[in-house]
């Protein structure tokens, strides 16, 4: 089963990927995770990209979907895969179909996370991790048991990202909107799309994507 998991940045989508492949077997691609270990292999196509990049230029849709179709080829057909980053555009997005299709796959669903985006500015700048261990916790949502003392290690040191602040949550937001526009069409004319609550708890959302994976 393939599918493509959409969702702003703090929507829960990493954590719903990582159960998918923890659970069902499934293969998370990255766009920029593939493009990096495409360079650091020297791929014909990584090779082309490297020069863009070390030009200080955009990587085109044709380096990118080379890269996926290397990794596609890499996998073979058994995993079910997850797309991650890609399609960005009407483009990509049409240029995905015809990799899927040439080696005898095709999209089963298009999932998005659907937000609320002051909830979100909340979740998102409530966020601090162990400095340790790595473990998350949130200002409302995740205090550790004890006051300045991580539950995992013990630390007590922890840290927040400097871009966990309002004000990129909303750029990134906007990002995410402008990005998901011109592809959500495409796939709503295929029938693929579904939506869900992306705000719910974790255990829901997962049931509800699994709600969605199972009628497949």
């Amino acid at each position: 089963m393939d599918i493509i998991l959409l969702g702003p940045p703090g929507a829960g989508k990493g954590t719903q990927a990582g159960r998918l492949v923890a659970e069902r077997g499934m293969v998370q691609l990255s766009t920029g995770d593939m493009l990096r270990a495409a360079v650091k292999a020297g791929t014909p196509t990584g090779l082309a990209a490297k020069a863009v990049m070390e030009a200080g230029q955009l990587v085109s849709d044709e380096i990118v979907s080379g890269i996926i179709g290397e990794r596609l080829d890499e996998l073979g057909p058994e995993p079910g895969l997850i797309f991650d980053g890609y399609p960005r555009t009407a483009a990509q997005a049409a240029s995905l179909d015809e990799l899927l299709a040439a080696r005898g796959r095709k999209l089963d669903y298009v999932i998005e996370l659907m937000v609320d985006e002051d909830a979100l500015v909340e979740r998102i700048t409530g966020r601090f991790t162990c400095a340790k261990c790595g473990e998350g916790y949130h200002d409302v949502f995740k205090l550790p048991a004890v006051v300045g003392i991580c539950d995992v290690c013990g630390s007590t040191e922890f840290k927040r990202r400097p871009d966990d602040n309002a004000e990129t949550v909303r750029t990134r937001m906007a990002e995410y909107r402008a990005k998901t526009a011109p592809i959500l069409p495409h796939y709503e004319a295929q029938g693929l799309v579904r939506r869900i609550d992306g705000m719910a708890d974790i255990a829901h959302v997962t049931a509800a994507i699994e709600d969605i994976l199972g009628k497949a």
